[in-house]
């Protein structure tokens, strides 16, 4: 008697000449969501999503209007009843193309060059976006199954390239249509072909722009320096104080929220076979840094951080200008990581630096909107865990937990819709997602698509429906 396992992966192994094909279709549609002289190409790409996935089965498959650019929405309820809810985050736009005269083939002709699908879309985010209907027709053939086993809808966006400055409101519009029992994000990565992982959480962002003003105009240095304040300096001096001696962002109040990763969670970073040399290569840096206490690893994915990004004022043209500044301003920008709000460490910032703002300036703040939430889903959710399971069957083997050091929409899925979020993808470093020649794997999204098809039984069978 075939085997469960043994049956999808038949069942993968089947369906993979035709699932590639599609996706070479897809990856030949320039959806490039920063440039306006391509919304038409990300309506299309939106439209053949569409329309693929009512060939596939779905039974309803739309496209929603925003704003900007497309989403798609489809749904595939399962006949049982008692069926927990599962919806699935991807985008179909892409990155630019620029600079295009790096790329061994062109970025929208998919190459296959053994293992690798060369084209832009290829990793991020259509390859992985389609594994899933791979993944269903696998479930669906090795149970013998009309319908999935749980009620399936994906929603795919066609911004996120660009910010996703609509998929908030788009949200909170059609949550009605989105609500579910758990998430599942497919835009994302393990830590190697040969170290299967899953992502538990992405840190969130805020950032802004401060601005000092001293004199109401520039000075001569010789009849005013060091009589009356000079902003950029004071500024300097004022930013050169966000960090005390141990790494730590001086701003009172800023760990108040912060939530401490597990001693379990810890021990399973320090599992990975991380390498600081080609850390460091790979950052073009020669030296770590950070809050003290905690490994390169755990600065990146479980502290917040707080960065200067940009600092300009006074004279930065050629030769010499010998004056008191009227002005200087900084870009600062706040990673933040499970509990914390932006909204709070925003007015912790604001008072923090009209504290140290000298006497003689003036500041101001600029916050770029209400910032970027973090999110993470515990190692002991029931959700998590059968991500973990699923990818444990279908790479045959330990499979180990990551967090992202980025931000995403993924915390507007989690608040809007009260739902746990999860992440399952099949990406690697080396897959030059945003960059020329980015290329996925094959059997790394055959594996995937395994992992999918095992997911759906997995949840029907054991992840508890909402309140």
């Amino acid at each position: 008697m075939t085997s469960p396992d043994a049956a999808v992966r038949t069942a993968v192994a089947e369906g993979s000449a035709a699932f590639l094909e599609q996706l070479g279709d897809w990856l030949r549609i320039p959806s490039v969501s920063a440039d306006p002289a391509r919304a038409a190409d990300v309506r299309a790409s939106a439209e053949w999503l569409a329309g693929t996935l009512r060939e596939h089965g779905f039974p309803v498959a739309e496209v929603w209007p925003t704003p900007g650019n497309p989403a798609v929405y489809a749904e595939w309820p399962s006949d049982d009843p008692d069926a927990p809810t599962v919806l699935v985050y991807g985008h179909h736009d892409v990155q630019p193309v620029d600079p295009v005269e790096l790329w061994t083939t062109p970025p929208f002709e998919p190459t296959r060059d053994g293992d690798r699908l060369r084209g832009r879309g290829a990793a991020d985010d259509k390859g992985q976006v389609l594994m899933h209907l791979l993944g269903l027709h696998a479930h669906l053939r090795a149970t013998g199954r009309t319908s999935p086993a749980v009620s399936l809808k994906l929603v795919v966006e066609g911004e996120e390239e660009s910010g996703s400055p609509h998929f908030g409101a788009l949200l909170k519009e059609r949550r009605d249509r989105l609500i579910c029992d758990v998430v599942v994000v497919s835009d994302t990565g393990m830590w190697s072909a040969t170290v299967p992982s899953v992502c538990t959480g992405m840190r969130g962002l805020t950032d802004c722009q401060v601005d000092f003003h001293g004199p109401d105009g520039d000075l001569h240095s010789g009849s005013f320096g060091g009589a009356v304040p000079n902003p950029v300096a004071e500024l300097a001096r004022v930013l050169a104080g966000l960090h005390d001696d141990e790494g730590r962002v001086t701003i009172p109040g800023f760990y108040d929220d912060v939530l401490a990763p597990s001693d379990e969670e810890r021990e399973l970073f320090a599992r990975l076979p991380f390498d600081e040399g080609e850390f460091l290569a790979s950052a073009l840096s020669r030296a770590t840094t950070g809050e003290a206490g905690w490994s390169t690893l755990e600065r990146l994915w479980v502290r917040p951080t707080a960065e200067v990004n940009g600092f300009w004022g006074g004279y930065t043209g050629p030769g010499h200008k010998t004056i008191v500044p009227s002005e200087a301003h900084a870009k600062v920008s706040f990673r933040l990581v499970a509990a914390q709000d932006p909204v709070r460490v925003q007015a912790l910032f604001r008072d923090w630096l009209s504290a140290r703002t000298p006497e003689g300036i003036r500041s101001s703040v600029e916050f770029y909107g209400s910032g970027v939430r973090p999110c993470l889903t515990p190692l002991e959710h029931p959700a998590l865990q059968g991500v973990q399971r699923s990818m444990s069957r279908a790479f045959e083997g330990p499979v180990l937990y990551t967090r992202e050091g980025g931000s995403g929409p993924e915390a507007d899925l989690a608040d809007v819709l009260e739902a746990p979020v999860v992440f399952i993808g099949v990406g690697v470093p080396d897959d030059r997602i945003h960059a020329p020649d980015e290329k996925v794997e094959v059997p790394l999204l055959l594996k995937g698509a395994e992992a999918v098809a095992y997911l759906w039984a997995d949840y029907a069978e054991k992840l508890p429906r909402r309140p």
